[in-house]
């Protein structure tokens, strides 16, 4: 039976990596920014954050991905979002609400499968999850009905692309590539690249 149980290096593990994603988001929100300027004169300014829209779910994957337990992608997901509302992001403190939903998307992925599969497959499901539940939130919460059906499609599956690419892929490498040092002996991904 597994130790769900958070320990207190869990928690700090959590916080860091919580922190310097806070700090990457609030980059990302600024490249997003100013790719949105440069192309809006030929009409794709809602694109513009779609590119780099997978950054913002990365700690979800990351942290769960290391740590293997219930809640940790919400819970690091919503410290980001935190830690990048008080940095400054422009859009407040409705990122942190944002923070929840994203998580909960990867979240999903990893109940299912009981938070005891964390291979290819699922890393790639749960940045799947993180677009849908981003896609769905945005849908309300910035008025999506409005724009043509073309261009949702097209904003969709460029977030799921760049989803799958930051949340999928370069997560699970950079926890591949952190077990791999024997940084992460103490935690699950660590002990099962024994």
């Amino acid at each position: 039976m597994k130790n769900y149980s958070w320990k207190l290096r869990d928690i700090i593990l959590v916080a860091l990596l919580s922190i310097i994603f806070g700090i990457v988001y609030l980059g990302a929100v600024y490249l997003a920014s100013f790719l949105t300027t440069v192309l809006t004169p030929f009409g794709l300014a809602p694109l513009g954050n779609e590119i780099l829209f997978g950054i913002w779910f990365m700690v979800a994957t990351l942290a769960a991905y290391i740590l293997q337990k219930p809640g940790v992608a919400i819970v690091a997901e919503v410290l980001a979002a935190l830690i990048e509302v008080l940095l400054g992001n422009f859009y407040g403190p409705m990122v942190i609400v944002a923070g929840i939903i994203q998580g909960a998307g990867a979240e999903i992925v990893f109940a299912a499968g009981r938070y005891r599969k964390f291979n290819w497959l699922t890393m790639l499901l749960a940045a799947a999850g993180c677009c849908v539940t981003s896609f769905v939130w945005g849908f309300f919460r910035s008025g999506f009905g409005l724009l043509s059906v073309k261009l949702l499609i097209v904003m969709f599956l460029i977030r799921l692309v760049s989803s799958v690419l930051f949340t999928g892929v370069i997560s699970k490498l950079i926890g591949d590539g952190l077990a791999r040092t024997g940084l992460l002996r103490s935690y699950a991904l660590g002990q099962s690249e024994k």
